[in-house]
Protein backbone atom coordinates (compact mmCIF):
# COMPACT_ATOMS: atom_id res chain seq x y z
CA UNK A 1 0.00 0.00 0.00
CA UNK A 2 1.52 3.73 -1.22
CA UNK A 3 1.08 6.37 1.20
CA UNK A 4 0.78 9.59 -0.86
CA UNK A 5 1.10 13.02 0.31
CA UNK A 6 -0.18 16.35 -0.36
CA UNK A 7 1.63 19.01 2.41
CA UNK A 8 -0.50 21.65 0.74
CA UNK A 9 -3.54 20.19 1.90
CA UNK A 10 -2.68 18.68 4.71
CA UNK A 11 -3.52 15.29 3.10
CA UNK A 12 -2.58 11.52 2.83
CA UNK A 13 -3.96 9.25 0.37
CA UNK A 14 -3.24 5.59 0.51
CA UNK A 15 -3.34 3.61 -2.64
CA UNK A 16 -3.20 -0.02 -3.68
CA UNK A 17 -3.89 -2.16 -6.67
CA UNK A 18 -5.40 -5.35 -5.69
CA UNK A 19 -4.27 -8.84 -7.73
CA UNK A 20 -7.32 -8.73 -9.58
CA UNK A 21 -6.86 -4.90 -10.81
CA UNK A 22 -9.33 -2.95 -8.79
CA UNK A 23 -7.84 0.18 -7.56
CA UNK A 24 -8.44 0.89 -3.89
CA UNK A 25 -7.90 4.73 -2.66
CA UNK A 26 -8.46 5.26 1.13
CA UNK A 27 -8.38 9.06 2.62
CA UNK A 28 -8.62 8.94 6.65
CA UNK A 29 -10.22 12.01 7.96
CA UNK A 30 -9.64 12.28 11.32
CA UNK A 31 -11.99 14.79 12.07
CA UNK A 32 -14.95 13.67 10.17
CA UNK A 33 -17.84 11.85 12.13
CA UNK A 34 -19.23 9.65 8.60
CA UNK A 35 -17.82 8.15 6.10
CA UNK A 36 -18.58 7.74 2.64
CA UNK A 37 -17.49 5.13 0.02
CA UNK A 38 -17.59 4.82 -3.66
CA UNK A 39 -17.55 2.07 -5.69
CA UNK A 40 -17.48 3.08 -8.99
CA UNK A 41 -17.28 1.68 -12.76
CA UNK A 42 -15.59 3.24 -15.91
CA UNK A 43 -18.79 2.73 -17.45
CA UNK A 44 -21.92 5.15 -18.50
CA UNK A 45 -24.46 6.02 -21.17
CA UNK A 46 -22.25 7.01 -23.71
CA UNK A 47 -20.46 3.16 -23.96
CA UNK A 48 -23.43 2.06 -26.29
CA UNK A 49 -21.02 0.63 -28.54
CA UNK A 50 -18.39 -2.54 -28.27
CA UNK A 51 -16.88 -5.10 -28.04
CA UNK A 52 -18.27 -7.47 -25.74
CA UNK A 53 -15.54 -9.70 -23.49
CA UNK A 54 -14.38 -12.87 -25.09
CA UNK A 55 -15.82 -12.05 -28.45
CA UNK A 56 -14.19 -10.05 -31.76
CA UNK A 57 -17.07 -7.91 -32.84
CA UNK A 58 -18.29 -4.83 -31.71
CA UNK A 59 -22.07 -4.73 -30.57
CA UNK A 60 -24.72 -1.91 -29.79
CA UNK A 61 -26.75 -2.06 -27.49
CA UNK A 62 -30.08 -0.54 -26.37
CA UNK A 63 -29.82 2.96 -24.79
CA UNK A 64 -29.99 3.25 -21.74
CA UNK A 65 -29.10 -0.03 -20.54
CA UNK A 66 -26.18 1.56 -18.33
CA UNK A 67 -28.84 3.15 -16.00
CA UNK A 68 -31.00 0.09 -16.18
CA UNK A 69 -28.25 -1.82 -15.00
CA UNK A 70 -27.39 0.44 -11.72
CA UNK A 71 -30.93 -0.02 -11.01
CA UNK A 72 -31.13 -3.58 -11.05
CA UNK A 73 -28.09 -4.10 -9.27
CA UNK A 74 -29.91 -3.54 -6.05
CA UNK A 75 -31.98 -6.73 -6.33
CA UNK A 76 -30.77 -10.29 -5.08
CA UNK A 77 -31.93 -13.40 -4.24
CA UNK A 78 -32.63 -11.95 -0.96
CA UNK A 79 -34.58 -8.93 -1.54
CA UNK A 80 -33.31 -5.35 -1.70
CA UNK A 81 -29.80 -4.19 -0.62
CA UNK A 82 -31.25 -1.20 0.47
CA UNK A 83 -33.09 -2.47 3.19
CA UNK A 84 -29.77 -4.71 4.64
CA UNK A 85 -27.88 -0.84 4.18
CA UNK A 86 -31.00 0.54 6.05
CA UNK A 87 -30.45 -2.22 8.56
CA UNK A 88 -26.47 -1.73 9.17
CA UNK A 89 -27.42 1.82 9.52
CA UNK A 90 -26.11 3.65 6.44
CA UNK A 91 -27.74 5.77 3.46
CA UNK A 92 -27.54 3.87 0.26
CA UNK A 93 -27.59 4.91 -3.27
CA UNK A 94 -26.32 5.31 -6.53
CA UNK A 95 -26.36 7.23 -10.20
CA UNK A 96 -25.26 6.97 -13.96
CA UNK A 97 -23.36 10.07 -15.26
CA UNK A 98 -22.31 9.55 -19.35
CA UNK A 99 -18.81 7.57 -18.21
CA UNK A 100 -19.52 6.53 -14.89
CA UNK A 101 -21.78 4.34 -12.52
CA UNK A 102 -21.44 4.58 -9.10
CA UNK A 103 -22.24 2.95 -5.71
CA UNK A 104 -22.35 4.22 -2.56
CA UNK A 105 -23.17 4.64 1.13
CA UNK A 106 -22.23 6.97 4.02
CA UNK A 107 -22.66 6.19 7.79
CA UNK A 108 -21.07 6.40 10.79
CA UNK A 109 -21.88 2.69 12.77
CA UNK A 110 -20.73 -0.44 11.11
CA UNK A 111 -18.35 1.04 8.62
CA UNK A 112 -16.51 -2.03 8.09
CA UNK A 113 -19.90 -4.04 7.67
CA UNK A 114 -21.27 -1.60 5.02
CA UNK A 115 -17.86 -1.42 2.91
CA UNK A 116 -18.25 -5.67 2.87
CA UNK A 117 -22.03 -5.24 1.56
CA UNK A 118 -21.03 -2.61 -1.31
CA UNK A 119 -18.46 -4.56 -2.32
CA UNK A 120 -20.76 -8.03 -2.48
CA UNK A 121 -23.76 -6.83 -4.14
CA UNK A 122 -21.89 -5.11 -6.89
CA UNK A 123 -19.94 -7.48 -7.39
CA UNK A 124 -22.94 -10.19 -7.59
CA UNK A 125 -25.27 -9.44 -10.08
CA UNK A 126 -28.86 -11.22 -10.39
CA UNK A 127 -30.98 -10.98 -13.15
CA UNK A 128 -34.47 -12.33 -13.90
CA UNK A 129 -36.53 -12.04 -17.11
CA UNK A 130 -39.76 -11.43 -14.85
CA UNK A 131 -38.00 -8.59 -12.69
CA UNK A 132 -36.22 -7.31 -15.87
CA UNK A 133 -39.51 -7.32 -17.47
CA UNK A 134 -41.01 -5.49 -14.23
CA UNK A 135 -37.80 -2.74 -14.36
CA UNK A 136 -39.55 -1.81 -17.47
CA UNK A 137 -42.24 -0.01 -16.13
CA UNK A 138 -40.56 1.55 -13.66
CA UNK A 139 -37.59 3.38 -15.46
CA UNK A 140 -40.14 4.34 -18.30
CA UNK A 141 -42.20 5.95 -15.14
CA UNK A 142 -38.70 7.92 -14.56
CA UNK A 143 -38.30 8.92 -18.39
CA UNK A 144 -41.91 10.21 -18.61
CA UNK A 145 -41.37 12.33 -15.46
CA UNK A 146 -37.84 13.59 -16.76
CA UNK A 147 -39.76 14.33 -20.05
CA UNK A 148 -41.94 16.53 -18.35
CA UNK A 149 -39.45 18.10 -16.61
CA UNK A 150 -38.59 21.55 -18.38
CA UNK A 151 -34.97 22.03 -16.76
CA UNK A 152 -33.99 18.44 -17.67
CA UNK A 153 -35.45 19.32 -21.34
CA UNK A 154 -33.75 22.24 -21.89
CA UNK A 155 -30.40 20.94 -20.29
CA UNK A 156 -31.08 18.04 -22.75
CA UNK A 157 -31.85 20.19 -25.31
CA UNK A 158 -29.24 21.58 -25.74
CA UNK A 159 -26.64 19.08 -25.61
CA UNK A 160 -28.84 17.24 -28.49
CA UNK A 161 -28.17 20.82 -30.61
CA UNK A 162 -24.29 20.66 -29.99
CA UNK A 163 -23.65 16.81 -31.20
CA UNK A 164 -25.12 15.17 -34.20
CA UNK A 165 -23.69 11.27 -33.52
CA UNK A 166 -22.50 11.69 -30.45
CA UNK A 167 -24.10 9.40 -27.78
CA UNK A 168 -23.75 12.06 -24.89
CA UNK A 169 -26.50 13.39 -26.89
CA UNK A 170 -29.37 10.73 -25.67
CA UNK A 171 -30.90 10.91 -22.13
CA UNK A 172 -29.11 9.08 -19.99
CA UNK A 173 -32.26 6.79 -18.57
CA UNK A 174 -32.28 6.04 -22.63
CA UNK A 175 -36.35 6.33 -24.52
CA UNK A 176 -39.54 3.89 -23.84
CA UNK A 177 -38.74 2.27 -26.66
CA UNK A 178 -35.12 1.86 -25.90
CA UNK A 179 -35.77 0.28 -22.50
CA UNK A 180 -38.23 -2.35 -23.88
CA UNK A 181 -35.86 -3.98 -26.26
CA UNK A 182 -33.37 -4.68 -22.88
CA UNK A 183 -33.11 -8.05 -21.83
CA UNK A 184 -31.36 -10.28 -19.40
CA UNK A 185 -28.54 -11.42 -21.10
CA UNK A 186 -27.78 -7.81 -22.63
CA UNK A 187 -27.33 -7.04 -18.57
CA UNK A 188 -24.93 -9.60 -17.94
CA UNK A 189 -23.21 -9.21 -21.28
CA UNK A 190 -22.67 -5.33 -20.33
CA UNK A 191 -22.13 -6.40 -16.67
CA UNK A 192 -19.21 -8.94 -17.75
CA UNK A 193 -17.69 -6.23 -20.28
CA UNK A 194 -17.42 -3.55 -17.60
CA UNK A 195 -17.55 -4.52 -14.23
CA UNK A 196 -14.56 -5.99 -13.92
CA UNK A 197 -12.51 -4.82 -11.23
CA UNK A 198 -9.75 -3.92 -13.22
CA UNK A 199 -12.13 -1.17 -14.66
CA UNK A 200 -13.53 -0.10 -11.09
CA UNK A 201 -12.41 2.17 -8.32
CA UNK A 202 -13.11 1.77 -4.87
CA UNK A 203 -12.77 4.99 -2.51
CA UNK A 204 -13.18 5.53 1.06
CA UNK A 205 -12.77 8.72 3.04
CA UNK A 206 -13.99 9.48 6.94
CA UNK A 207 -12.18 8.46 10.04
CA UNK A 208 -11.05 5.00 9.28
CA UNK A 209 -7.71 3.42 9.86
CA UNK A 210 -6.03 2.93 6.48
CA UNK A 211 -4.06 -0.37 7.43
CA UNK A 212 -7.37 -2.36 8.71
CA UNK A 213 -9.97 -0.93 5.98
CA UNK A 214 -7.43 -1.89 3.30
CA UNK A 215 -6.80 -5.43 4.49
CA UNK A 216 -10.66 -5.94 4.76
CA UNK A 217 -10.88 -5.28 0.96
CA UNK A 218 -7.89 -7.47 0.34
CA UNK A 219 -9.39 -10.19 2.17
CA UNK A 220 -12.81 -9.86 0.31
CA UNK A 221 -11.59 -9.65 -3.09
CA UNK A 222 -8.95 -12.34 -2.78
CA UNK A 223 -12.50 -14.65 -1.61
CA UNK A 224 -13.56 -14.09 -5.05
CA UNK A 225 -12.67 -15.42 -8.36
CA UNK A 226 -12.56 -13.33 -11.42
CA UNK A 227 -11.10 -14.15 -15.25
CA UNK A 228 -8.10 -12.16 -15.98
CA UNK A 229 -8.40 -8.99 -16.91
CA UNK A 230 -9.13 -7.72 -20.63
CA UNK A 231 -8.11 -4.45 -22.20
CA UNK A 232 -12.17 -3.21 -23.39
CA UNK A 233 -12.93 -2.00 -26.82
CA UNK A 234 -15.29 1.11 -26.95
CA UNK A 235 -16.46 2.47 -29.94
CA UNK A 236 -17.70 5.82 -28.80
CA UNK A 237 -15.48 8.26 -31.74
CA UNK A 238 -15.20 12.37 -30.63
CA UNK A 239 -17.21 14.89 -32.40
CA UNK A 240 -14.78 17.89 -33.19
CA UNK A 241 -17.42 19.12 -35.80
CA UNK A 242 -19.45 22.33 -35.29
CA UNK A 243 -22.70 22.71 -33.69
CA UNK A 244 -25.79 20.30 -34.46
CA UNK A 245 -28.39 22.69 -34.71
CA UNK A 246 -27.67 26.57 -33.78
CA UNK A 247 -31.11 27.37 -32.01
CA UNK A 248 -33.58 25.59 -31.48
CA UNK A 249 -37.29 26.15 -29.46
CA UNK A 250 -38.81 23.36 -27.46
CA UNK A 251 -42.71 24.34 -26.91
CA UNK A 252 -44.29 23.34 -23.44
CA UNK A 253 -46.48 24.67 -20.66
CA UNK A 254 -44.10 26.93 -18.75
CA UNK A 255 -44.51 29.63 -16.33
CA UNK A 256 -41.21 31.37 -16.60
CA UNK A 257 -39.16 30.47 -20.22
CA UNK A 258 -35.95 29.31 -20.15
CA UNK A 259 -32.56 29.92 -22.35
CA UNK A 260 -29.57 28.10 -22.45
CA UNK A 261 -26.73 28.88 -24.43
CA UNK A 262 -23.94 26.30 -25.13
CA UNK A 263 -20.70 25.93 -26.84
CA UNK A 264 -19.15 22.80 -27.88
CA UNK A 265 -15.34 21.83 -27.43
CA UNK A 266 -13.23 21.56 -30.21
CA UNK A 267 -10.72 19.86 -28.49
CA UNK A 268 -12.59 17.16 -26.76
CA UNK A 269 -9.52 14.20 -26.47
CA UNK A 270 -7.90 15.31 -23.60
CA UNK A 271 -6.35 14.24 -20.34
CA UNK A 272 -4.67 14.13 -17.43
CA UNK A 273 -3.28 17.42 -16.70
CA UNK A 274 -3.45 18.77 -20.05
CA UNK A 275 -7.47 18.38 -19.46
CA UNK A 276 -7.49 19.38 -15.53
CA UNK A 277 -5.34 23.26 -16.69
CA UNK A 278 -8.22 23.32 -19.67
CA UNK A 279 -11.17 22.63 -17.71
CA UNK A 280 -10.02 24.95 -14.83
CA UNK A 281 -9.14 27.72 -16.99
CA UNK A 282 -12.76 27.22 -18.50
CA UNK A 283 -14.24 27.62 -15.12
CA UNK A 284 -12.35 30.05 -14.14
CA UNK A 285 -13.00 32.58 -17.26
CA UNK A 286 -16.68 31.59 -16.93
CA UNK A 287 -16.52 33.17 -13.66
CA UNK A 288 -15.26 35.98 -14.47
CA UNK A 289 -18.02 36.33 -17.04
CA UNK A 290 -21.45 35.60 -15.20
CA UNK A 291 -21.00 34.66 -11.65
CA UNK A 292 -23.30 37.23 -9.27
CA UNK A 293 -20.08 39.34 -8.81
CA UNK A 294 -19.38 40.12 -12.59
CA UNK A 295 -20.93 43.40 -14.06
CA UNK A 296 -22.98 41.34 -16.66
CA UNK A 297 -24.64 39.03 -13.77
CA UNK A 298 -25.44 42.65 -12.29
CA UNK A 299 -27.07 44.36 -15.24
CA UNK A 300 -29.19 41.30 -16.62
CA UNK A 301 -30.52 40.87 -12.93
CA UNK A 302 -31.38 44.26 -12.71
CA UNK A 303 -33.04 44.41 -16.28
CA UNK A 304 -34.98 40.98 -15.21
CA UNK A 305 -33.79 39.15 -17.58
CA UNK A 306 -32.40 36.27 -15.01
CA UNK A 307 -32.96 35.57 -11.32
CA UNK A 308 -31.08 33.05 -9.12
CA UNK A 309 -31.76 30.19 -11.25
CA UNK A 310 -29.04 31.54 -13.65
CA UNK A 311 -26.11 29.53 -13.30
CA UNK A 312 -23.22 28.32 -15.68
CA UNK A 313 -20.74 24.65 -16.07
CA UNK A 314 -18.10 22.99 -18.19
CA UNK A 315 -18.37 19.21 -18.52
CA UNK A 316 -15.34 17.53 -19.79
CA UNK A 317 -14.75 13.98 -20.78
CA UNK A 318 -12.75 11.98 -23.09
CA UNK A 319 -14.49 12.84 -26.29
CA UNK A 320 -16.85 15.56 -25.55
CA UNK A 321 -16.97 18.67 -23.44
CA UNK A 322 -19.49 21.52 -23.49
CA UNK A 323 -20.10 25.02 -21.64
CA UNK A 324 -23.84 25.74 -20.76
CA UNK A 325 -24.86 29.04 -19.66
CA UNK A 326 -28.74 30.15 -18.57
CA UNK A 327 -31.50 29.42 -16.72
CA UNK A 328 -35.77 31.34 -16.50
CA UNK A 329 -35.70 34.27 -18.33
CA UNK A 330 -39.06 36.12 -18.95
CA UNK A 331 -37.19 37.28 -22.16
CA UNK A 332 -35.09 34.42 -23.38
CA UNK A 333 -34.38 35.79 -26.70
CA UNK A 334 -33.00 38.83 -25.29
CA UNK A 335 -30.76 36.68 -22.83
CA UNK A 336 -29.24 34.98 -25.47
CA UNK A 337 -28.16 38.15 -26.84
CA UNK A 338 -26.77 39.52 -23.68
CA UNK A 339 -24.85 36.37 -23.12
CA UNK A 340 -23.15 36.21 -26.67
CA UNK A 341 -22.70 39.96 -26.39
CA UNK A 342 -20.89 39.47 -22.81
CA UNK A 343 -18.47 37.22 -24.50
CA UNK A 344 -17.54 38.81 -27.28
CA UNK A 345 -17.02 42.29 -25.65
CA UNK A 346 -14.37 40.35 -23.15
CA UNK A 347 -12.99 38.87 -26.20
CA UNK A 348 -12.42 42.01 -27.95
CA UNK A 349 -11.44 44.13 -24.63
CA UNK A 350 -9.33 41.12 -22.92
CA UNK A 351 -9.32 39.92 -19.28
CA UNK A 352 -8.56 42.25 -16.52
CA UNK A 353 -5.20 40.53 -14.88
CA UNK A 354 -6.84 42.02 -11.68
CA UNK A 355 -9.84 40.16 -11.61
CA UNK A 356 -8.36 37.26 -12.88
CA UNK A 357 -6.12 36.50 -9.75
CA UNK A 358 -9.09 37.50 -7.77
CA UNK A 359 -11.34 34.87 -9.55
CA UNK A 360 -8.59 32.21 -9.35
CA UNK A 361 -8.69 33.03 -5.49
CA UNK A 362 -12.02 32.41 -5.74
CA UNK A 363 -11.65 29.26 -7.02
CA UNK A 364 -9.18 27.87 -4.74
CA UNK A 365 -11.25 29.35 -1.18
CA UNK A 366 -14.43 27.38 -2.80
CA UNK A 367 -12.28 24.15 -3.72
CA UNK A 368 -10.75 24.30 -0.14
CA UNK A 369 -13.89 24.37 1.72
CA UNK A 370 -15.07 21.26 -0.55
CA UNK A 371 -12.96 19.08 0.65
CA UNK A 372 -14.90 19.61 4.04
CA UNK A 373 -17.86 17.43 2.47
CA UNK A 374 -16.89 13.44 1.98
CA UNK A 375 -19.58 13.48 -0.45
CA UNK A 376 -17.55 16.05 -3.07
CA UNK A 377 -13.93 14.39 -2.59
CA UNK A 378 -15.48 10.82 -3.19
CA UNK A 379 -17.62 11.68 -5.99
CA UNK A 380 -14.92 14.51 -7.72
CA UNK A 381 -11.69 12.25 -7.12
CA UNK A 382 -13.26 8.74 -9.59
CA UNK A 383 -14.44 11.34 -12.35
CA UNK A 384 -10.79 12.49 -12.11
CA UNK A 385 -8.59 9.32 -11.98
CA UNK A 386 -11.10 8.08 -14.58
CA UNK A 387 -9.87 10.99 -16.83
CA UNK A 388 -5.65 10.71 -15.49
CA UNK A 389 -6.20 13.00 -12.64
CA UNK A 390 -5.51 13.73 -9.80
CA UNK A 391 -8.19 16.16 -8.06
CA UNK A 392 -5.51 17.29 -5.31
CA UNK A 393 -3.88 18.51 -8.07
CA UNK A 394 -6.75 21.50 -8.38
CA UNK A 395 -4.79 24.05 -6.04
CA UNK A 396 -1.65 24.04 -7.40
CA UNK A 397 -3.04 23.83 -10.84
CA UNK A 398 -5.18 27.02 -10.28
CA UNK A 399 -2.24 28.71 -8.79
CA UNK A 400 -0.05 28.65 -11.97
CA UNK A 401 -2.81 29.83 -14.46
CA UNK A 402 -1.67 32.93 -16.00
CA UNK A 403 -3.95 35.50 -17.69
CA UNK A 404 -2.66 33.99 -20.94
CA UNK A 405 -4.16 30.63 -20.20
CA UNK A 406 -7.27 32.14 -19.44
CA UNK A 407 -7.03 34.33 -22.55
CA UNK A 408 -6.18 30.91 -25.03
CA UNK A 409 -9.42 29.70 -23.48
CA UNK A 410 -11.78 32.63 -24.23
CA UNK A 411 -10.86 33.14 -27.81
CA UNK A 412 -10.70 29.28 -28.78
CA UNK A 413 -13.38 28.05 -26.77
CA UNK A 414 -16.38 30.27 -26.89
CA UNK A 415 -17.17 30.79 -30.70
CA UNK A 416 -19.90 30.94 -33.03
CA UNK A 417 -20.05 28.04 -35.15
CA UNK A 418 -19.61 26.17 -31.79
CA UNK A 419 -22.21 28.00 -30.45
CA UNK A 420 -26.01 26.89 -29.76
CA UNK A 421 -29.39 27.93 -28.25
CA UNK A 422 -32.07 26.48 -26.78
CA UNK A 423 -35.29 27.97 -25.61
CA UNK A 424 -38.07 26.82 -23.48
CA UNK A 425 -41.51 28.25 -23.53
CA UNK A 426 -44.87 27.49 -23.56
CA UNK A 427 -45.46 28.42 -27.41
CA UNK A 428 -49.37 29.09 -26.93
CA UNK A 429 -49.21 31.86 -24.31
Amino acid sequence: MKRLEYKQLGEYLYHEQLENGLDVYILPKDGFHKTFATFTTKYGSVDDTFVPLGKDEPIKVPDGIAHFLEHKMFEDEDGDVFHTFGEQGASSNAFTSFTRTAYLFSSTTQVEKNVKTLLDFVQKPYFTDETVEKEKGIIAQEITMYDDNPDWRAYFGTIENLFEKHPVKIDIAGTIPSITEITKEDLYTCYETFYHPSNMLLFIVGPVDPEVMMTLVRENQAAKTFPAPEDIVRHVAPETTPVHVATRTISMPVQTPKCFVGYKEKEPTRQGTDLLRHELAVKVVLDLMFSPSSKAYESLYEAGDIDDSFSFDYTAEWGFGFSIIGGDSNNPDRLAERITETIEAHQKDGLCKEEADRAIKKKIGAFLRSLNSPDFIANEFTRYQFNGMNLFDVVPTLETLTLDDLQTVLTAHFTADYQTICIVRDEGK
